[in-house]
């Protein structure tokens, strides 16, 4: 996160006005909402997960058992259950 002088980048009116509430703070400014990416968007986690699970869900319809791709994936026989029978898929 980059801090900026609020004086140099704001409006003297506006600086005014927020001084009516903060005064030699840090104020953090959100983005707004239709800016913010999603969670794992810019690591790359979000794709990973994603492909991971249709992965799982896969096998799964194969005929792989749930307590072989707990082992195989490394994770718990209920976030095995929790993927293959979420209705997402």
């Amino acid at each position: 996160m980059k801090y900026m002088k609020a004086e140099v980048i704001l409006p003297e009116d506006l600086l005014r006005e927020l001084q009516k509430y903060v005064q030699g703070a840090t104020l953090y400014i959100p983005k707004c909402e239709g800016v913010r990416k999603k969670w794992g968007e810019n690591s790359g986690s979000r794709d990973f997960l994603s492909h991971r699970n249709q992965e799982i869900c896969n096998k799964f319809r194969e005929g792989h058992s749930i307590d072989d791709l707990a082992e195989t994936f490394c994770l718990s026989y209920d976030s095995i259950k929790r993927i293959v029978y979420s209705k997402k898929r």
